[in-house]
């Protein structure tokens, strides 16, 4: 659909955020709630939006956004996440770190860190490690995944399954109210869960967006991690199943 002004405007918002509040957006744009109703009304018809309460999100289900988009998504909480875990991480450790935007992020804040070994089947981490002298990056080989230049297949599952590290640091594309963590992708689902079988400990990568957030394939619990950062505290229920569980929610910021 042709959007007007207002609407493409509003989309652009969603893009940056990952989903948009009626409330804002009306005393934002000065027109009545309302009128922006009908405007997400008209963008969730169209595809562009899926609708929420109170608001919308970018549309998800079995394709994931692009590789730009998701960049641009929540990019400030990402590089807090990012800074907030390089904390947990000691100079000296073995880790893995898988495709996603907010593992780039775990990435550039790993760049004054001595004595690493990474291993990834994700090339953007790699390239951004590279600026690391003292780290030993490992990359897992496999498929070329063009549009985030990620490598899945047996071949990166092969790879991992070479190596015991101390931790890994995963991210996922949604996280539903049961606490699983899904993704769009079954051969990055499969490394995923290699690699969490590798590792001695692990650590979830994901902003509060992703709870808005459909994809079709689990990849895990988060009963199954051991810790959990994020840029805001999580619903009571997810709170309480992660504290039941034994696993850490630790606040990028906090």
């Amino acid at each position: 659909m042709p959007l007007t002004p207002r609407q493409a405007d509003i989309l652009a918002q969603a893009r940056a955020t990952g989903r948009v509040v009626v409330e804002d957006l009306a005393q934002g744009f000065a027109v009545t709630v309302q009128t922006i109703r009908r405007d997400l009304t008209e963008m969730c018809e169209a595809g562009v939006l899926d609708r929420i309460h109170g608001g919308a999100v970018l549309p998800s289900g079995v394709t994931n956004i692009g590789y730009e988009d998701r960049r641009r998504l929540n990019a400030e909480a990402k590089e807090r996440i990012g800074v907030a875990t390089a904390r947990l991480i000691p100079n000296g450790a073995s880790l893995f770190l898988n495709i996603g935007t907010t593992t780039e992020a775990v990435a550039r804040a790993l760049l004054s860190h001595a004595n690493l070994m990474v291993v990834t089947n994700n090339m953007n981490v790699a390239q951004i490690l590279a600026g690391n002298p003292s780290a030993e990056v490992i990359l897992t080989g496999g498929s070329l995944r063009r549009a985030d230049g990620g490598l899945v297949g047996d071949l990166a599952v092969q790879t991992i399954r070479q190596f015991k590290v101390d931790v890994a640091v995963i991210g996922a594309s949604g996280i539903d109210g049961a606490g699983d963590l899904l993704d769009f992708d079954v051969q990055e689902v499969r490394v995923a869960r290699a690699i969490l079988d590798q590792a001695r400990g692990s650590i979830l990568v994901a902003d509060q967006g992703k709870l808005s957030r459909a994809a079709p394939v689990r990849i895990a619990s988060l009963t199954e991690l051991d810790t959990w950062v994020t840029d805001a505290a999580p619903s009571a229920s997810l709170a309480s199943l992660c504290e039941d569980a034994g696993t850490e929610i630790r606040l990028a910021g906090e």
